[in-house]
């Protein structure tokens, strides 16, 4: 048996370089622990000791429930060492998608980790009363009575060896959020791990002397490429954010010099700003020759972001405007692209090489085209092994030739840097027979400082509309005297601003402001801040007669 390169890299780190800080982890309001190189693999050694006394069958399925922390990344460890398979669930999944994932992966055990009060109370019960419990340490772990962490590698010796899994076996199983539907497991290999791991340093002068907050779902296969697969690659120092109060204060402490978030944070970041200082004050001053070298820095230092080297987009459509936003105060935004099935290995901006709107060229050993419908169809070497017990729907995800089908629309530039156009399924025909690609559409509206996030529809409706949720800082203050009035006559501006901007049969009969806030909690959002379209329609639908009737540009839900 060959060498498992991943786990080959970690016994590098552990032999070479014991003393070096791997990990640091936020608890108890600003306490923080280090956790070592040497510190990490004696607790995945023990826990890997525990798990193979066990007697599982070898590639057994063990659940892990957790937000980002050190043991969840030691977790993962111990049980690829232990010969078996992490699947690793979202830490705000509902009660039903929890018990769905737990029997359909068959998983044999659940670690239970770092989760707040509302969803840990929610999916608690949803965890079989026969299925064995392991709590994370106390510091990171809600209150409960299962067996402790602490307790089970008090009481085991730390395994001798260096385990070497075979490559091609499963490592991981990742249930996709989804906007609809069941998740699926997609089934990924230590291969395909590797392969996305390898390539990223292709792409990035990274090494061990880097710095990176871990703060977008470990679950998700974006930070497990980025963060986890990248730092147990590279031995760069990962800080974890203690909450989203404590954010900033998280961000300062581990001033990254690579940082990786999605568009919804990317437009709070900047609206952060803009309370500070209003937008065209702050164009006027980073123009004017050396006080603007100043001001840049400034907005920079108080983003905790001015020792980032790189600094990347992902998961969803980020606004043009938004990218050069960030540009013109000298951070270099780049956007990435793509799925769990390719554990996000497809397309990435390349450091001076951008193109506003685009989303890059192909990673390192991805071959990308354009199918005849405008379908973007992706082979590339870090592609899932298919869906768990789904052989029909991984049929399906494929072409007769081999290539992943995206279900994004999109065209390539003469350069071979790739542009999204929009979501095949996401395409709606009005009542006059005609299509609207609502992706592009929502990237104008959303580059407004007035709004947050839009969802556009309009299915079977002679024209488009769009709800809006606006920006928090309007939402705050809409009762002040005045301020409604301003953001009534911005929003309808802006409707007539982007109807002219795109074509008549995607014109936009009208504006709803939304009541409710979009978020992962209340199901408006998935785990990756991913618009959940069936919701939102389903929501605001019983009320679309009445609107289109009212005529009016602009409504207040």
């Amino acid at each position: 048996m060959g060498q498992n390169m991943l786990l080959s890299r970690v016994y590098d780190w552990e032999a070479n370089h014991p003393d070096k800080v791997y990990m640091t982890q936020p608890y108890d309001g600003g306490k923080t622990k280090d956790y070592t190189w040497k510190q990490t693999m004696d607790e995945a050694r023990r826990m890997a000791a525990y798990l193979r006394s066990l007697d599982l069958e070898p590639g057994s399925r063990i659940a892990m429930i957790s937000k980002n922390c050190t043991h969840f990344i030691i977790t993962d460890l111990a049980i690829w060492m232990a010969g078996h398979v992490s699947v690793a669930l979202y830490p705000t999944l509902n009660a039903d998608t929890v018990a769905y994932t737990l029997e359909h992966s068959e998983s044999q055990l659940v670690f239970v980790g770092k989760l707040d009060k509302g969803p840990w109370a929610d999916m608690k019960n949803a965890i079989p009363a026969d299925m064995p419990k392991i709590s994370f340490p106390d510091h990171i772990s809600p209150p409960n009575d299962f067996e402790k962490w602490d307790d089970i590698i008090a009481k085991h010796e730390p395994i001798a060896d260096n385990p070497q899994p075979d490559m091609d076996n499963l490592a991981i199983l990742v249930y996709t959020s989804g906007s609809t539907g069941r998740p699926k497991g997609v089934m990924h290999s230590f291969t395909t791990m590797c392969a996305a791991g390898e390539g990223i340093v292709k792409i990035f002068d990274i090494d061990d002397k880097d710095r990176m907050l871990s703060y977008l779902p470990l679950a998700h296969v974006f930070e497990r490429w980025i963060v986890e697969t990248g730092s147990l690659y590279f031995g760069f120092h990962v800080f974890f954010a203690e909450s989203l109060n404590s954010f900033v204060q998280d961000l300062n402490r581990a001033r990254p010099t690579f940082f990786i978030s999605v568009p919804r944070l990317w437009l709070k970041f900047q609206q952060g700003v803009f309370k500070k200082m209003p937008p065209k004050k702050l164009s006027f001053l980073i123009k004017i020759p050396i006080l603007g070298k100043i001001i840049k820095k400034k907005v920079l230092a108080g983003l905790g972001l001015d020792q980032a080297r790189y600094a990347g987009s992902g998961s969803a459509p980020i606004p043009p405007e938004l990218i050069q936003w960030y540009r013109d105060l000298g951070l270099e935004l780049l956007e990435g692209y793509g799925m769990s099935e390719n554990f996000a290995y497809s397309h990435i901006s390349r450091p001076g090489q951008t193109r506003v709107g685009y989303v890059g060229h192909s990673c390192e050993g991805v071959d990308t085209k354009i199918s005849e419908q405008g379908e973007i169809l992706v082979k590339s070497p870090a592609t899932m092994l298919g869906y768990y017990k789904m052989e029909d729907a991984t049929k399906d995800s494929f072409t007769e030739d081999g290539y992943l089908k995206t279900g994004d629309r999109g065209e390539i530039d003469e350069q071979g840097r790739l542009r999204i156009t929009g979501r095949v399924k996401e395409l709606f025909k009005t009542s006059k027979g005609k299509y609207v690609a609502p992706a592009p559409i929502e990237n104008l509206i959303n580059a407004s400082p007035y709004v947050e996030q839009s969802c556009v529809s309009g299915s079977g409706y002679p024209s488009a509309y769009a709800v809006l949720q606006l920006a928090e800082d309007y939402r705050n203050r809409i009762n002040e005297a005045g301020v409604k009035d301003e953001v009534e006559g911005a929003l309808k501006s802006l409707l007539k601003s982007v109807n002219d901007a795109v074509e008549h049969h995607e014109h936009m009969q009208f504006f709803v402001v939304a009541k409710d806030v979009w978020d992962i909690d209340n199901g408006f959002l998935t785990p990756t801040m991913k618009l959940k379209r069936n919701v939102i329609d389903d929501t605001y639908g019983p009320s679309l007669d009445g609107w289109y009737d009212a005529k009016q540009p602009l409504i207040w839900e």
